[in-house]
């Protein structure tokens, strides 16, 4: 094997966990989709543009995507955080534990507090004694939307050059471009068919939010969180769809315990059902079954924490890919 080849894969290999422990991968996400999305707009060009007029025209599919993942963003902050955002959703959630401390037997009621007020109370006090960290967290917060903007304008700028002859570089400025090409495919492949199965996962929520439920008599609270909540929860793999889940199930519950047993219910066979799509689409495309995915991202977790279980999808379908064009397997 050539020596560009083996220090490509060798900084290749160095880069997963660089990237993973200076938490750059919101940052290298986002440069990916627009690179991604970019790219995929730019191959509907007209052919006969010079080079100049394609450039061009590359240069404002960047800007019109940059946008819209902005606007998309925003949206969603703006529907998790406004009025009847997290904040409700949090102390609906109260509410529900104490509904639920009048009907559990007494030694388990002990765990909870005597009322919301108690819970606000010690949330309160909780908050003031790690002000420090909570004002940490902000900083960290505007950093990692700093890293999120500046990895837009890499991944638009490296879109403006996918185009480029590679042959004409290099050895190892091409070798490298081949690796970015495969990782840039990788996360095509996995993320865009999360969103598909985050999609179905969504649409299948709010019809029974907003069809079955009402049919049945029955309008949950907060219905404005717990659909975007869904989504964006669902963009995680197998166990995205669990942390929706949870949140309207515990909502449900503050309705009434059928209506609980009910979206439990409902939403096991909705999981049932994104384990299959899982294993089809996501697999399909990457070439790996479901239990493939969940050993890497057990494995990324032990390595790297939640973020590690983010990368996983992207980093193991990037790994076979390697190995595929290289025959190994």
């Amino acid at each position: 094997m050539p020596k560009a080849t083996m220090t490509s894969y060798l900084l290749a290999a160095v880069s997963v966990p660089l990237v993973l422990h200076f938490h750059l991968l919101p940052a290298v996400f986002a440069g990916l989709a627009v690179h991604v999305l970019t790219v995929k707009l730019a191959r509907r060009l007209p052919v006969h543009l010079n080079k100049v007029a394609h450039e061009i025209a590359l240069g404002v599919l960047m800007i019109i995507v940059i946008l819209l993942m902005f606007g998309i963003i925003f949206g969603l902050w703006s529907l998790l955080h406004g009025n009847q955002g997290m904040a409700a959703l949090l102390a609906t959630a109260a509410e529900t534990l104490e509904k639920l401390k009048q009907t559990l037997p007494a030694n388990l009621t002990t765990m909870f507090p005597d009322s919301v007020d108690d819970l606000r109370d010690q949330l309160g006090k909780a908050l003031h004694e790690h002000s420090h960290r909570i004002s940490t967290a902000g900083i960290a917060g505007l950093k990692t939307f700093a890293h999120i903007v500046l990895g837009m304008v890499v991944g638009g700028m490296t879109a403006l050059h996918h185009f480029d002859k590679s042959h004409e570089w290099p050895p190892l400025a091409a070798e490298l471009h081949t690796r970015a090409q495969n990782l840039a495919s990788a996360f095509e492949k996995v993320v865009f068919a999360q969103v598909k199965i985050s999609a179905l996962n969504t649409l299948l929520t709010v019809v029974y939010l907003l069809m079955i439920l009402p049919l049945c008599g029955v309008h949950l609270p907060l219905i404005t969180v717990l659909i975007p909540l869904t989504f964006v929860a669902g963009l995680i793999p197998v166990i995205g769809n669990l942390i929706s889940n949870a949140a309207i199930v515990l909502i449900s519950l503050g309705t009434s315990p059928g209506v609980g047993f009910g979206s439990l219910l409902f939403l096991m066979l909705i999981h049932k059902l994104e384990y299959f799509t899982n294993a089809r689409i996501v697999g399909g495309e990457v070439h790996a079954s479901a239990w493939e995915l969940l050993c890497a991202m057990l494995f990324m977790e032990a390595l790297f924490g939640v973020v590690g279980m983010v990368a996983a999808p992207v980093v193991y379908a990037w790994i076979k890919a390697e190995l595929a064009a290289i025959e190994l397997i």
